[in-house]
């Protein structure tokens, strides 16, 4: 396999804290930072405020302060597992182009998690009294506001939330957001829906038999073990073997000090503890992923029993809500080539080369734009997007096919081909009855009925006139003169250049030479020997002339 040996991965999170900064892609902050008003959007300006992404850093915050002017000892790191696909392929081990094929080879080979003694992250323990102790137990965390403004409560983001289902011992670990309550109780917000998250599914199995349901949150683990959380694998698997595979060598697991579940031994910090499904609790409100606040609802309690961490433990979390955000690019890095390898190694589409899931303020899963080479059957192209529209229940409510010319990273040039490569009578099909991608209860109807799915061909479906914009020759010609001129900086973002597709003859590529060769006098020479009069204004030449 090309690309960097998965043993190359950090194997803990302040390994792969010292690598960031290392290579210049973590900001130490040592100046006081108020956890409650000034974190979160500090660091989420640089995904607002029109920093490139590669220039996006990963940040550590040694001097954490709160509203009430507590400081914390526990430094806050945050926006470090994915800030641009560079600190994510980092934490792989990996190149980013290399990320999609890993992760295929890992969920094939998987190896199983190894268990053992005195773990890291137990050297200090917290329980009982010292729980209840006011500014202890949980409130001695420095868990920031994400959403200064909105959220009722700081909440715990950087989960790795770890259940076992009563049936079978499997464990699943999901990232679910978990709202601050007391010093000795959370409450955990799962997927509750058909298909949801794994936890879910788990506590329902435990409120059928009403026993209490083992819970541990894991914070600041190797990027491996963190990246299995937001993947979505399938529920019957150990994410654990997954990043065992990931890191090239087993994951030490040690078994939690108040109940029975085993958690990453290198991790930073543990909240362990209980759920009672038999109860609810008002949660949020809390901004999303989907570009929304989630509004209070009902969730699931968690009494705290313990608390673990390292001596010298970093807290961390992620930067959320409105995309792009870390959240999102975790997704994106990873989810961009599975579905590429769905649709053409595992579905067998030819003529697919890549696949889009749209960023800003959508969060991915609901736009899908899916590129082919120009040429490729019809047959094919619907085949991908219903592929595209079907391999993950909460992926592609809206699946868009464009050629190979036009960069699906680019809704400009996304649309101009909806504007002028498809018609909707022809090139749209409808599927019903498929689940709600992320954030459909926020439709009118509240989410309540099942959604669809608009697959639209916008492929080059025959030989079109040239882009119209100069050949690109000549645009990089006047580039280097624009940059003699001192004039403002460019850079080429889009279709920059004039390109041919397919309807294009020598006769016409013989005039557009010599215009710029100053012959233009010679073509008015050639077009009026061709001149007609029985035909009328604007009749095609192509149609009544070989050319």
């Amino acid at each position: 396999m090309a690309g960097i040996a998965p043993h190359n991965a950090p194997r803990n999170f302040q390994e792969h804290l010292a690598a960031l900064e290392k290579a210049g892609l973590l900001v130490r902050i040592d100046k006081p930072i108020n956890k409650d008003t000034e974190l979160q959007p500090l660091v989420r300006w640089q995904f607002v405020g029109g920093v490139p992404e590669s220039e996006r850093r990963a940040f550590l915050f040694t001097n954490v302060v709160d509203g009430k002017g507590k400081r914390y000892d526990m430094p806050v790191a945050i926006g470090v597992y994915a800030s641009n696909p560079a600190i994510y392929a980092r934490g792989m081990g990996q190149t980013v182009e290399d990320v999609g094929q890993v992760w295929v080879k890992a969920i094939q080979n998987p190896i199983p998690p190894v268990v053992v003694d005195k773990p890291a992250v137990q050297e200090v323990v917290i329980k009982g009294d010292d729980l209840k102790k006011p500014g202890g137990g949980l409130a001695a965390l420095p868990v920031p506001v994400s959403t200064p403004g909105f959220d009722s409560a700081p909440y715990l983001t950087a989960t790795l939330v770890t259940t076992r289902d009563p049936d079978n011992g499997i464990q699943n670990m999901g990232t679910y957001r978990a709202a601050l309550k007391a010093t000795d109780r959370l409450v955990v917000r799962m997927a509750a829906r058909v298909g949801g998250a794994g936890g879910w599914l788990h506590w329902q199995k435990y409120r059928e038999r009403k026993q209490l349901m083992p819970i541990a949150i894991v914070l600041g683990t190797a990027p491996v073990v963190f990246f299995t959380g937001p993947q979505k694998l399938p529920l019957d698997m150990d994410e654990m073997s997954v990043a065992g595979a990931l890191a090239g060598a087993p994951i030490k697991m040690a078994k939690c000090v108040t109940n029975d579940l085993q958690v990453p031994a290198d991790a930073e910090l543990v909240i362990e503890g209980f759920i009672d499904p038999m109860t609810l609790e008002p949660e949020a409100p809390f901004g999303e992923s989907n570009g929304y606040v989630a509004l209070e609802a009902y969730n699931m309690p968690m009494q705290v029993t313990a608390i673990t961490h390292r001596k010298n433990a970093v807290f961390s979390a992620i930067i959320s809500q409105v995309t792009p955000s870390e959240s999102s690019v975790v997704k994106k890095v990873a989810y961009e080539p599975l579905f590429l390898y769905h649709l053409r190694d595992t579905m067998g589409v030819r003529g697919v080369t890549r696949v889009v899931m749209h960023e800003p303020l959508s969060n991915l899963r609901p736009v899908v734009f899916v590129q082919f080479k120009r040429g490729t059957l019809r047959t094919e192209v619907w085949r991908a997007l219903q592929g595209a529209a079907t391999f993950r229940s909460d992926v592609g409510k809206i699946v868009i096919g464009v050629s190979e010319d036009v960069n699906p990273e680019s809704t400009d040039a996304v649309f101009w081909s909806l504007a002028y490569r498809q018609s909707p009578h022809e090139d749209v099909q409808i599927i019903n009855y498929r689940r709600g991608v992320q954030g459909a209860h926020y439709q009118a109807d509240g989410g309540n009925r099942f959604e669809s799915s608009m697959l639209i061909d916008a492929t080059q479906k025959r030989p079109l006139p040239p882009l119209a914009l100069p050949g690109k020759e000549y645009m990089e010609r006047a580039k280097v003169l624009w940059e003699e001129l001192n004039l403002p900086a460019v850079s080429a973002k889009g279709t920059w250049h004039g390109y041919t597709l397919g309807d294009w003859t020598d006769t016409w590529e013989r005039f557009a030479q010599r215009a710029v060769a100053g012959d233009w006098e010679a073509n008015g020479v050639e077009t009026s020997k061709r001149r007609r009069d029985d035909l009328p204004p604007e009749t095609p030449t192509a149609k009544h002339e070989k050319l």
